[in-house]
């Protein structure tokens, strides 16, 4: 039985490392008079006008089945020309709503001039339960660092929406050392010693295109001895370096442990904290916050809570950068884009890229000539003011991996 049990687990890792290695063809053409996404641009020019801002910020989008609209939504809030955008539309949406992706991407007259963003054309099956959603982010990761050159990986989801302008994250993030992440982690596993931790699975999305639950194998596992478990939130801000250890894994432990977690009830949220509090190359260089303003349904607080207009304030009181979960087209959606964001129905968030200057806070078209100029609003300070707060020494060296 042991020696099954280990080569399933082999089989499944090595299909892990496929999703990871195998190269993805990153979009593809909707019309034989519109060209591929992103298929000839100049990577070099790009990442030299990428450098005229102080970091830059690489962001993976995922959807599913009923998206499309948020994610246009959400990538019009998102942009700026300085980043970098990977969407990602699960396989279980129908083909229709991943071509409306491409269609919006490919016709936008900005994204075509600055050539920016990706539309993932060979899809993957996420399921949310096994360790799919993982491979998809480590996939995600692999074709960014391949591709361009950034400081800071963020991976959201369609729900997701930002509370400050890119403008406003850019200045707030420029006096951060580069090598820091913001991963929520926590070694108190309490019942999910025992609900995640000793049982094996096998989840059908990593080698079918059809939507499963996960197996349980009937064996299971002691916890391991070589490492401690952590666990903790699947939205994260990963540094370059941490997400080139993850990707190239140049020593054991990243391998090891995605060995582990490709068996594991809910890998997203124990996967990226397990590494980072294990290395000790990273767990000195990590901030306990994923940078989201959440609210959890009542216990066992597993799933969040859908916000609202109730929320705002406290939203806005938290000082983080994004926040989650929201209906498509919730009204406070429209509020934040009014007084956050400075954006205009079917506009880009404020920024200096796009800005006229004076009172004229519309934001539709690139000005090439303002590439590089900052316009951070009073949100920037705010955030400002939490990230210190939050790599002070007598705060980081209380947050960490324990």
């Amino acid at each position: 039985m042991g020696v099954k049990v280990f080569m399933v687990c082999f089989m499944l890792l090595s299909l892990l490392f496929m999703f990871l290695y195998i190269p993805t063809r990153l979009t593809i053409s909707t019309s034989p008079s519109m060209p591929l996404i992103m298929s000839s641009f100049n990577i070099s020019s790009r990442t030299s006008k990428a450098s005229s801002y102080p970091v830059t910020f690489a962001y993976l989008i995922s959807a599913s089945k009923g998206d499309s609209s948020k994610v246009k939504r959400l990538l019009r809030a998102l942009y700026h020309p300085g980043n970098y955008y990977l969407i990602h539309m699960d396989y279980g949406a129908p083909k229709a709503e991943h071509r409306d992706v491409i269609e919006f991407v490919a016709k936008d007259p900005v994204f075509r001039a600055v050539g920016n963003i990706w539309v993932v054309g060979k899809r993957n099956l996420v399921t949310y339960r096994g360790p799919t959603m993982l491979s998809n982010t480590l996939h995600a990761m692999a074709i960014l660092l391949r591709t361009c050159q950034w400081d800071w990986f963020i991976n959201l989801s369609a729900s997701d929406y930002p509370l400050v302008t890119q403008d406003d994250l850019i200045k707030a993030f420029s006096g951060l050392p580069r090598d820091i992440n913001f991963i929520h982690h926590s070694s108190h596993l309490g019942w999910k010693f025992n609900k995640w931790g000793k049982p094996m699975i096998i989840d059908p999305g990593l080698y079918s295109l059809k939507k499963s639950e996960i197996w349980l194998v009937s064996k299971q596992r002691s916890l391991p001895t070589a490492f401690k478990l952590y666990t903790g939130s699947a939205w994260t801000m990963l540094s370059r370096s941490f997400a080139e250890y993850c990707i190239l894994g140049w020593e054991n432990l990243p391998r090891t442990l995605l060995l582990y977690y490709t068996n594991f009830v809910s890998s997203p949220e124990g996967y990226f904290q397990t590494v980072t509090c294990n290395s000790k190359d990273y767990k000195n260089k990590v901030v306990n916050n994923d940078l989201h303003y959440i609210t959890w349904d009542n216990p066992p607080k597993q799933h969040p809570r859908s916000l609202g207009l109730r929320d705002y304030r406290k939203m806005v009181q938290s000082n983080r950068p994004f926040a989650r979960k929201f209906k498509k087209n919730d009204p406070v959606l429209d509020k934040i884009d009014r007084e956050l964001l400075k954006r205009h129905r079917g506009q880009f968030s404020f920024g200096g890229w796009c800005s006229q200057g004076g009172k004229n806070t519309s934001c539709s078209d690139l000005r090439t000539e303002n590439f590089g100029v900052l316009s951070p609003s009073l949100a920037s300070r705010r955030l400002t003011k939490l990230l210190t707060k939050s790599v002070s020494d007598r705060t980081f060296h209380r947050q960490q991996c324990r």
